[in-house]
C-alpha cells in the first residue's frame, strides 16, 4: 500500500483500514491470488461474451478494445457521498445557469464576471443558439463531472463534460459483473443501486419533450455509427430504454418536423438523445460536407417541434478555459459557495499566467483547452526536456489553447495487477441527469491507471475501470 507520506490511499494504510473497506480488506486477506486471477479471466471472459467494448482508431490493428475491469471495487461511505451528490448538484444547476444566460441576457459577462471575449469568441460558442430557450430551460440534460481526490476530506473537479459524456454503460455493465462474479461480496454490503439510470434517462428525456409534443413523446438515440468509439454504449442504452438507435439516414425532416423510418412507415420522434457533436448535427446549419446529420434538423429544433439533447452549444460550459470561472457562476447564479473545489488553474492566455507556466513546464500538467482523452497533454514531471520544448512552443503560438494545472496526487485503491494487489490512481466520473429536476447517480464510472505511477486513467491510453460502491449503512 501506499506510503503514509504518498497519495491518499482510499483503503487506508495496513495497520489503520478505513472503515468503506473494512470487509474488503477482510476479504482480500482471505482470498488466494490464484482465485483473484481466475475471477479477473472470468470478468474479462463475460465482457468479451456480453461484446463490451470501445475502439481506438489511431494506433492500427484491431480497433475494438476491451475495456480492462478491476474486480476491487472502489467504495464511498453514505456521508461521502452525500456531499459529493450536493456539490455535484449545485454545479450543474449552475452550469445550466449559465448556459441559459450567454445564450439570452449575458448578465454573467456585463458584470464582468467572466471576459466576454472568452465565451463570445470562442468556437465551442454557438451564436444559432442566441435567444432560444430549450424546454425546461435543460441544456445540460447529461453531464459527465471528473472528480479526483486528494485527501479524506475533499473532492475536487478536475473537468466537467456538458456536451456528450460517454462512460454510463460501463458503470451499468460493472455493478452487473460484481453481481454475478463476486456475489457474497456483494451480499456482505448493502449498496445504492444504479440500474435504475436508463429509466431515469428515459425520464429525464421525456420531461423536456417539445411544445409541438402532444401525446406519449417518442424518444430516440441518434449515433455517428457503428465506427464511432462509443457505439457500444449507444446501442446499449437505446436497448436499455426501450428506444430505437437511428443513425442520420434514418431521419427526415417533413414540415418542420423530424421522422424516423420504420418498417411500419414515417414515425415522428419529439426527443433525440444525440451523440453526435454540433459541427456535424445538421448540414444546412453547421458542417456542409456532414453526412452524420440530418438536414434540416436545426431548424426544427429551434421551432419546437424536436428537443436534441444535449442542447446545441453546450461545449461551452465545460471549455478548459471556462473550467475556472465555475465557481464564480456558482456565486453569482446560485448565490452560495461552491462545495467542490476546483483545482488551481492557469489560463497561458494571461501574461502573467502564461510565463509562470514556462518556467514551470516541469512541474505542471498542461492541457489543450478542447482537448479529450488524455490527449494533448504534458505531464511535467514524467515529460522529457524535448517535450517540454514542444510544447513551449505551442503556447507561445496559441497560448490561448492551452491551461495549466499543479500536478495532483491523485487517490489511490487498492488493484489487482500482475504484480498483485498494488494501490493506482483513480478518479471518478458522476453522471448527473438534468430535465425538469436534477438527478445524481449514486456512484459513477471509477477509471483507474493500471501502471505503476501513471496518472492518465483514460481507456484509451491503457486506463481500466471498477464498480463503484456507495455504502447504503
Amino acid at each position: 500500500m501506499a506510503k503514509a507520506d504518498g497519495p491518499f490511499n482510499e483503503m487506508g494504510m495496513s495497520d489503520e483500514v478505513r472503515g468503506p473497506y473494512a470487509d474488503i480488506e477482510r476479504w482480500l486477506r482471505e482470498m488466494p491470488s490464484d482465485k483473484l486471477e481466475l475471477k479477473r479471466r472470468e470478468a474479462e471472459t463475460l465482457f468479451r461474451r456480453v461484446g463490451i467494448t470501445f475502439a481506438v482508431y489511431t494506433e492500427g490493428g484491431d480497433p475494438e478494445r476491451l475495456i480492462p475491469f478491476d474486480i476491487i471495487p472502489r467504495v464511498l461511505a453514505r456521508a461521502e457521498w452525500d456531499r459529493l451528490s450536493l456539490g455535484l448538484h449545485q454545479r450543474v444547476k449552475a452550469l445550466n445557469a449559465f448556459l441559459a444566460d450567454v445564450y439570452g441576457e449575458r448578465h454573467i459577462l456585463r458584470a464582468g464576471k467572466i471576459p466576454e471575449r472568452m465565451v463570445l469568441g470562442n468556437e465551442s460558442f454557438r451564436p444559432e443558439m442566441q435567444g432560444f430557450l430549450p424546454p425546461a430551460g435543460a441544456y445540460t440534460h447529461v453531464a459527465g463531472i471528473d472528480i479526483v481526490r486528494l485527501d479524506p476530506d475533499n473532492f475536487y473537479v478536475l473537468e466537467d463534460n456538458c456536451r456528450t459524456p460517454s462512460g454510463v454503460s460501463y458503470m451499468l455493465e460493472n455493478r452487473e459483473a460484481m453481481l454475478r462474479l463476486l456475489p457474497d461480496l456483494c451480499g456482505m454490503h448493502k449498496l445504492a443501486p444504479v440500474s435504475h439510470y436508463p429509466e431515469d434517462l428515459l425520464d429525464t428525456l421525456k420531461s423536456v419533450a417539445p411544445p409541438a409534443c402532444r401525446d406519449a413523446p417518442t424518444v430516440a438515440v441518434l449515433t455517428p455509427g457503428s465506427y464511432n468509439s462509443a457505439y457500444y454504449e449507444h446501442s446499449f442504452l437505446a436497448d436499455e430504454m426501450g428506444v430505437e438507435l437511428v443513425e442520420g439516414g434514418d431521419l427526415f425532416v417533413d414540415e418542420g418536423f423530424v421522422y424516423m423510418r420504420t418498417t411500419q412507415g414515417p414515425k415522428r420522434v419529439d426527443v433525440l438523445y444525440r451523440r453526435i457533436d454540433d459541427d456535424y448535427l445538421d448540414p444546412l446549419t453547421f458542417r456542409p460536407d456532414s453526412a452524420l446529420g440530418v438536414p434540416g434538423l436545426f431548424a426544427a429544433y429551434r421551432a419546437g417541434r424536436v428537443t436534441l439533447a444535449n442542447a446545441v452549444g453546450t461545449g461551452i460550459a465545460d471549455d478548459k478555459a471556462i473550467y475556472p470561472f465555475v465557481p464564480e457562476m456558482i456565486r453569482f447564479y446560485l448565490g452560495e459557495e461552491p462545495i467542490l473545489l476546483n483545482v488551481p488553474t492557469y489560463l497561458c492566455e494571461r501574461d502573467d499566467d502564461r510565463k509562470y507556466v514556462l518556467e514551470h513546464l516541469h512541474e505542471l500538467v498542461v492541457k489543450e483547452t478542447r482537448g479529450s482523452g488524455g490527449y494533448g497533454m504534458l505531464i511535467g514531471p514524467q515529460s522529457t526536456a524535448a517535450d517540454r520544448a514542444v510544447f513551449a512552443d505551442r503556447i507561445k503560438a496559441r497560448p490561448a489553447d492551452y491551461i495549466a494545472q499543479p500536478t495532483l496526487a491523485l487517490s489511490t485503491c487498492p488493484t489487482f495487477v500482475e504484480q498483485g494487489i498494488a494501490p493506482r490512481h483513480v478518479d471518478l466520473r458522476p453522471f448527473v441527469l438534468n430535465g425538469r429536476e436534477i438527478r445524481v447517480v449514486p456512484g459513477g464510472l471509477t477509471r483507474v491507471a493500471l501502471r505503476e505511477g501513471s496518472l492518465v486513467v483514460n481507456s484509451s491510453q491503457g486506463g481500466g475501470t471498477k464498480d463503484t460502491w456507495v455504502l447504503e449503512r
